[in-house]
Formats: C-alpha cells, sequence, structure tokens
C-alpha cells in the first residue's frame, strides 16, 4: 500500500496538515503511545490533543482497510479480466468503504439466487433483451419462447427468470442503492409495533404504535427499542415512500424505452426493489442506526467515568469505609491517611438487631484507636439508616466525625474478583467490599481502575451496545485519565500501573515484583532495572510516572527525563517569560517548553485538586415526608442522555429530566451537570411512593 495514498486520503478526512499525519503515522510505527505523542511530541503533531489524536487513529484504521479492501478488489477483479480502466478509476476514487462494497457488489459471485439459477439456466441473453426494452411485448414473449428447454419448462419461467436477473442487477445498481440508501436515511420512518411477547403494561408500553423519523431517533431510545425487539415485545421496520419512488424510477428510468416489453421490465425493477434492494437497505439503515447509537451512548458512558475518575482525592485523612445492610450487618474497614488496611470490624445499627449501643461503642472504639476523620458510606441497601446512625454519632462528637454517601456499584464484583484476591488474600470477600467503598473517597481513580466500568452504575445502555467497541473504548479513556493524572509507582497496584503509556498488565506486574522484592524507587531511570522493560518502554512511560520522595525533584512532575537538563537550566534563570527566546536557546519546541515551565512552577500537581471535592455531610436531611416543592441536597450518580440520576438519600435516586436542568434549551445534561457533582438544593417535582420514584427540578 503506497504510503502517500494513505496520508493523502487521511488529509481529506482529517483536520490535520500532511506533515502533521506523515510524523504521527511515523511516531506510531515506532511503537509510540496516543498519551506520550499527545504530551511530549507537541512540535510534530501541531499540538494535537489525546482525543484529536484517538480520532485520528481510528480514522487511520478506517482508510488503512479501505486501502486494503481497494487492493483486493482491484486484484479479484484482475484474475477475472473485468477490470476496465474506467472501473479501476471508480473503484480507485471511492472515499467510503459503503461506495466501494457497492461498487463490487455487481461482481461479486452469488450462489443458489433466484438470478444465479436463472443465469444457470441460461437465460442471461433474454435478462439482456429485456433490459434493452426495444421489442414489443408480443416480440419479447415470441422471443422468450425459444429459450424454452429442459430446464425451462415454460414460456412463463422463461420470463420470470430473466426478471429475475434483471431484478438482481438492479438491486446490485451503486446509483440505485445510493439514492435509496439516502433517501432511507433522511426520510426513512421507523415503525415501532407490538411483538408477539408484548406486555401491555411492560417497561415498552410506550412504544406499541411508535414511528418517528430515522434521522432523529435519538440514541437511548433506539437502544431501548433494539432491546425491546430483541426480547420479542417488539416488532420494528424502516420505511419509506415506496411507491412515489417506484413512480419516480418509472417516469425516469423507463422513459426512453419505446417497446410495450417495459412494462415487464419495470415488473423486475419493481420485484428487485422489494424482495432485495430495499430490504438490503433497511439492514444497512438499521445497522447504522445501531452503530451510532451505540457511539453516543458509549461517549456518554466515557464522559461519566471520565468524572468519576477526575474527582479529586481525599488525602491526609484516616477514613472509616461502611458498606450497610440489614441482617448481615454493617461492615466497617479503617484506611490509614496512605489508604493501607488498618483494621475492621461488624456493627449491627440497622433492623432487625438495631443494636445502637453495641454499634457505637464500636465505632467510638475506632475513632479513638486510628484517629478517624470521615466516615464513607455506600448507598446500597440499608444506607439511609446508616447514615442516620453516624449522623447521631457525629452530633454526639461535636461535629467532627462527619460522613459522605458513595455508589458502591461494582464493590461486590471487585470484592469477589482475582485482584481483590491478591491483594488482600486474608480478608473476607466483605471486607474487601467495604475497602473499595472507601476507597472511592481515599483516591477513586486508583480504586476504580480494578472494577469493569461496566460494572460501576453509570452510562446508559451500556450491555446493549457493540462490547467488543464499548471495552475499547473504555480502556482508552481510562488509559487518557491516568496518564494527565500521573502514577506514584511506589504506592501504585499493578491494575492502575497497566494503563499507562508503554506499561500493560505483564509490565504492570513486573514492576510490582520488583518493587516488593527491592524496596521503593528513588529515580525514574531505576525502573530499567525492572525485567523485561527496555529503553522504548521507559521512553513512554516515564513521563507519566511520578517518585513523590525521588532524588530530583524532577521524579515527581510530567517532566519528561529526555528534558531533565533543560528544566534544570530553566529553574536557574531569574527571568523566564520570553518563551520564543529560551526555545532558540535550549533547542526545545516552545509547547514543550511551556509544559516544562508549568512543571516546574507546580512540581507534584494533580489535576484533580482544581475540581470540586466529595462533600462530607455534618447531618441527614429528613426526606421520608417527601412532597411535590420539598428541596433536598444530593450527588449525582449517573448521567444519561435524557436526564441524571440523584442520590437524595432514598433507595432509588431521584432523576431530573433534561428539561427541568435549565431554562434555557440544552442538548445534553453533560452541559449542566457532572458525576459526582453535589446539588445543595434541588427542587421535588413529583413524587411516587408506590413506585419509589422521585421527580427532581434545578428550576426554582
Amino acid at each position: 500500500m503506497p504510503m502517500q495514498n494513505l496520508i493523502n486520503l487521511l488529509s481529506q478526512k482529517s483536520p490535520l496538515q500532511k506533515n502533521q499525519i506523515s510524523n504521527i503515522l511515523k511516531l506510531l510505527d515506532e511503537g509510540s503511545t496516543i498519551p506520550f505523542i499527545a504530551r511530549y511530541r507537541k512540535e510534530m503533531t501541531g499540538g494535537a490533543s489525546d482525543e484529536v489524536l484517538r480520532d485520528f487513529y481510528e480514522l487511520y484504521v478506517s482508510v488503512k482497510r479501505l486501502l486494503e479492501r481497494k487492493e483486493e478488489i482491484l486484484k479479484l477483479l484482475d484474475e477475472r479480466e473485468c477490470l476496465t480502466d474506467t472501473l479501476k478509476k471508480t473503484i480507485e476514487e471511492a472515499t467510503t468503504m459503503t461506495a466501494l462494497e457497492d461498487i463490487y457488489r455487481p461482481f461479486k459471485e452469488k450462489k443458489n439466487t433466484r438470478a444465479s439459477q436463472a443465469i444457470k439456466n441460461g437465460l442471461e441473453p433474454l435478462a439482456n433483451i429485456l433490459q434493452s426494452a426495444k421489442l414489443s411485448q408480443k416480440e419479447f414473449e415470441a422471443k422468450a419462447r425459444t429459450f424454452v428447454h429442459k430446464e425451462v419448462k415454460s414460456l412463463e419461467d422463461a420470463i420470470k427468470g430473466s426478471k429475475d436477473i434483471v431484478a438482481e442487477r438492479f438491486s446490485d445498481n451503486p446509483k440505485e442503492r445510493k439514492i435509496v440508501r439516502e433517501m432511507t436515511e433522511k426520510h426513512g420512518i421507523l415503525e415501532v409495533k407490538k411483538g408477539k411477547e408484548f406486555e401491555e403494561n411492560g417497561v415498552y408500553k410506550n412504544y406499541k404504535e411508535h414511528s418517528e423519523k430515522v434521522a432523529f431517533v435519538p440514541s437511548h431510545r433506539y437502544l431501548a427499542i433494539r432491546r425491546g425487539e430483541k426480547e420479542k415485545q417488539l416488532s420494528v421496520k424502516i420505511t419509506i415512500d415506496s411507491e412515489r419512488y417506484l413512480e419516480t424510477l418509472k417516469r425516469y428510468k423507463l422513459r426512453e424505452h419505446m417497446g410495450s416489453s417495459k412494462n415487464i421490465l419495470f415488473e423486475a425493477y419493481k420485484d428487485g426493489f422489494k424482495r432485495l434492494l430495499y430490504p438490503s437497505i433497511e439492514r444497512e439503515v438499521a445497522s447504522m442506526l445501531k452503530e451510532k447509537s451505540d457511539l453516543s451512548a458509549i461517549a456518554t458512558f466515557g464522559k461519566n467515568l471520565t468524572q468519576l475518575f477526575m474527582t479529586p482525592p481525599v488525602t491526609g485523612k484516616v477514613l472509616l469505609g461502611a458498606d450497610p445492610a440489614y441482617k448481615s450487618g454493617c461492615k466497617l474497614v479503617v484506611l490509614d491517611v496512605n489508604g493501607k488496611y488498618l483494621d475492621d470490624a461488624l456493627i449491627f445499627p440497622t433492623p432487625p438487631k438495631s443494636d445502637f449501643e453495641g454499634s457505637r461503642k464500636v465505632v467510638l472504639d475506632l475513632v479513638k484507636k486510628y484517629g478517624v476523620d470521615g466516615v464513607v458510606i455506600g448507598n446500597g441497601t440499608a444506607s439511609k439508616e446508616t447514615q442516620e446512625f453516624f449522623a447521631k454519632i457525629n452530633k454526639e462528637l461535636n461535629g467532627t466525625l462527619k460522613y459522605t454517601v458513595v455508589s458502591e456499584a461494582g464493590a461486590s464484583v471487585y470484592s469477589a474478583s482475582k485482584i481483590a484476591s491478591q491483594e488482600y488474600p486474608n480478608l473476607d470477600v466483605t471486607v474487601r467490599g467495604a475497602i473499595s467503598i472507601a476507597g472511592r473517597v481515599r483516591d477513586p481513580m486508583a480504586t476504580l481502575v480494578k472494577i469493569d466500568p461496566k460494572s460501576l452504575g453509570i452510562g446508559q445502555y451500556q450491555h446493549d451496545v457493540d462490547q467488543k467497541l464499548l471495552e475499547r473504548k473504555l480502556h482508552e479513556g481510562v488509559e487518557s485519565l491516568v496518564n494527565a493524572v500521573g502514577v506514584d509507582v511506589n504506592s501504585a497496584s499493578a491494575s492502575l500501573l497497566a494503563f499507562v503509556a508503554g506499561v500493560g498488565a505483564k509490565l504492570a506486574k513486573s514492576i510490582v515484583e520488583h518493587r516488593e522484592q527491592n524496596g521503593v524507587f528513588n529515580a525514574k531511570k531505576e525502573l530499567l532495572k525492572v525485567k523485561g522493560l527496555g529503553a522504548k518502554a521507559y521512553e513512554q512511560l516515564a513521563g507519566f510516572i511520578r517518585i513523590r520522595e525521588g532524588k530530583s525533584i524532577f521524579d515527581n512532575t510530567g517532566i519528561h527525563p529526555e528534558s531533565y537538563a533543560v528544566a534544570e537550566a530553566l529553574e536557574k534563570l531569574s527571568n523566564t517569560s520570553d518563551v520564543k527566546a529560551l526555545s532558540v536557546k535550549f533547542g526545545v519546541g516552545e509547547a514543550t517548553l511551556q509544559d516544562i515551565l508549568k512543571e516546574l512552577a507546580k512540581p507534584g500537581f494533580d489535576p484533580r485538586e482544581e475540581l470540586e471535592a466529595i462533600p462530607f455531610k455534618d447531618d441527614l436531611t429528613d426526606i421520608s415526608m417527601l412532597k411535590e416543592g420539598s428541596l433536598v441536597s444530593g450527588v449525582v450518580r449517573n448521567i444519561a442522555d435524557f436526564g441524571a440520576f440523584v442520590d437524595i438519600g432514598l433507595k432509588n435516586d431521584g432523576m431530573i429530566h433534561i428539561s427541568q436542568m435549565s431554562e434555557k434549551r440544552i442538548k445534553h445534561p453533560l452541559e449542566v451537570l457532572s458525576v459526582n457533582q453535589y446539588l445543595p438544593q434541588v427542587k421535588v417535582i413529583s413524587v411516587d411512593v408506590e413506585k419509589g420514584k422521585v421527580g427532581l427540578s434545578l428550576k426554582f
């Protein structure tokens, strides 16, 4: 595949310049990672962000696949002696896979179709005569009689066979496919009706007679409809104004044909459209809708994940994690200021035991023994009663034991995982779950990275989207976040280290094993002693690793070791305002120089420090008697296309519909809210006690 062809096509589809594209391809070919290129090769990419580079990489893979398919098709057609100069030019000019496959479609060898059988029976010459439509119907029928033989038993069979061939040719015509595809995408109607197993009062009751334009179907609704179709509760199809299309076809496609056999020809076209062409396009458009909906849902999931992972860690506090339950009791763990497990206990402050005094004594003993500064409570079963219990203790201690509530989604998944058993081999799964809950405040990113993102209770329809695409996109998202923050190599788990650029699961395990056997790393260059960690891996990961108490102050920054000499020289200068002059002096790009200066200004800086921390409460707001107009506080737990779910202390989260988020029209809830955002005041606009649903509003 000629590199220039690849660069030319990429430049047509990408906002990047040709020289930038060439540089990025070279870096990728050398084994550079996206985070490394985005952060440390800005001069080569024009300062392209991590997101832009990932989009470019997607485009690169797609364009590469297109060019490879072109080569494959050209080779096949050449071998079959079907390749003309005109056809070759048309193939070479195709800019999408859809257009390319449309061009190739008529040349594909088809087996067991009505047309292929008719061709096998020798009816292709008759089909050619029919398609010319120069004969009268009587003349055509006379000609058709000459094709009656052993395999073609009658005149009707001969005409039918010729029509089948023409029908298939029509359905394979690239121009007609493009017309019908665009018509379906722009003017098609998604029609939804009751399926065989439809439940009248079920979750799909609003879709039993539903229709809307394909072009305007929102992602979340289409995924819901697809799920209903899969469960056989809904029947789904896409329709267009077929009669109008066929009338237009008849008027323009057959106007130059004078023979009366054109009526037979039109019947063949009509059959080709209804039996072959449109069903094929309907499947294509449905697939396109699904892919579009998947990408939208995954993008929302990714933004939620970003906000969740970027929640600032609560440092310098000894935390008590609480995993509430009724019958089995509330599991407690104590984590020190570095997130290290110290102790655990079991209390029963909620029904059926309601042992307030016994539970109180256990908590106060732990507070006294370890100097506990705050409590982190999971929001699952018995959370409300557990919050009431700690609110009373906090009041007794004059407000020195505040608490916060976090989503416990995925805690049980982590507690039973291989990672958890390796980290805490001697602890019960219930204790590991409480550790995960406390860790979501101590260091959200380091804790949540150990859990499958699909188990975190964020996003929408994550089990309905393309799972491979979801997994890849979420991995990329977590990788970007981890590298944006940086990782302390002396305390990070293998799970966290695996997301550092150039590391991966195998090397992460080697780094942890080396640390356990040889003690902490005192300088970044010591990482080169790790088994299996070579020069290329070191180049990629070095800038994203942090050593808090290292020999060099630069080891606790995002300055890459390749720039340490420049950093040392800059540190000695009293005036560094003329970036352009300094760039020339040190032979370093301006963008790189600015990054170095930024790191020198705040060594050890964590970008999460600029964000709002998880709030700790003084007491519990009583919301048991909610009514319309009540004002409550809460924390945003999840955001979907249609609204946000807010934890207000109830068993179920309240919901703010997108229409209730702002006086101004907004396109997406993420314009207004973010995951883990604390809302000091939210208005209750509806209460359904029976279903446990609460409608909320930010409009006052």
